[in-house]
């Protein structure tokens, strides 16, 4: 699915597939890490790769002995020869961008689930990549923490421009920021459906896909965000 920088899409995929995952925006470099992963490629070529793609993992993935700075630091470390104090300013700026100003010096286990998320989305966006994939995002948080940080990724995404892949179940979060959808399966294996959020709860032909985006009060969660 090839769509302009910065728009909102998606992916939703069964539990015994992975996850359900949503493309925020999907531009041709998306397109050439399908096809030649960084695994795969080798020196430059690889390092290219990577600095297109910024990960968020589910669990967020900090080193629990360094800082949030330190944290953020150690992408622009790895691939640039930046001085000490411009890293420092970069990865500040990073954590600014998702309200962690002040908590620079803090360690992962001194701050909540959904700051840990935060930082590590800083962490991601620390080589301005054109792509952030996701990673259940929402995974463990409350509805409200969940909520905010879906306000977040938007703003992000609107802000800075930025092509958000992500990977959820969630289907407020589905609705509050996809603007197109992929449904992988297992059975068949691949694409089984792809639409707006509203398209694929409404007129989709499959199966799956109608009880997938009808499972609990889909409709009451979407209209009270609405609202």
């Amino acid at each position: 699915m090839a769509t302009s920088l910065g728009e909102f899409g998606g992916f939703a995929v069964p539990s015994v597939v992975g996850a359900a995952a949503f493309a925020l925006g999907f531009p041709d470099v998306a397109l050439l890490f399908v096809m030649v992963p960084a695994g795969a490629a080798e020196g430059d070529a690889r390092n290219q790769i990577l600095r297109c793609l910024g990960v968020m993992y589910q669990n967020g993935a900090l080193f629990g002995s360094m800082t949030l700075l330190q944290n953020v630091r150690l992408p622009l470390e790895e691939f640039t020869d930046l001085p000490d104090d411009a890293i420092d300013a970069v990865a500040a700026s990073k954590l600014k961008l998702v309200s962690l100003e002040g908590f620079e010096g803090y360690l992962p286990s001194q701050i909540s689930g959904g700051m840990k998320k935060r930082a590590a989305i800083a962490r991601a966006m620390a080589l301005d990549p054109d792509i952030l994939l996701l990673d259940e995002p929402s995974a463990g948080l409350d509805p409200i923490t969940s909520s905010e940080l879906d306000d977040l990724i938007l703003q992000l995404s609107r802000t800075l421009g930025v092509t958000f892949v992500v990977v959820t179940h969630e289907l407020p979060s589905i609705f509050k920021i996809a603007g197109r959808v992929i449904m992988l399966g297992k059975m068949p294996q691949g694409i089984i459906a792809a639409g707006t959020p509203a398209e694929l709860r409404d007129h989709s032909e499959v199966e799956f896909v109608r009880q997938f985006f009808h499972r609990g009060n889909v409709r009451s969660a979407v209209q009270v965000q609405a609202s």
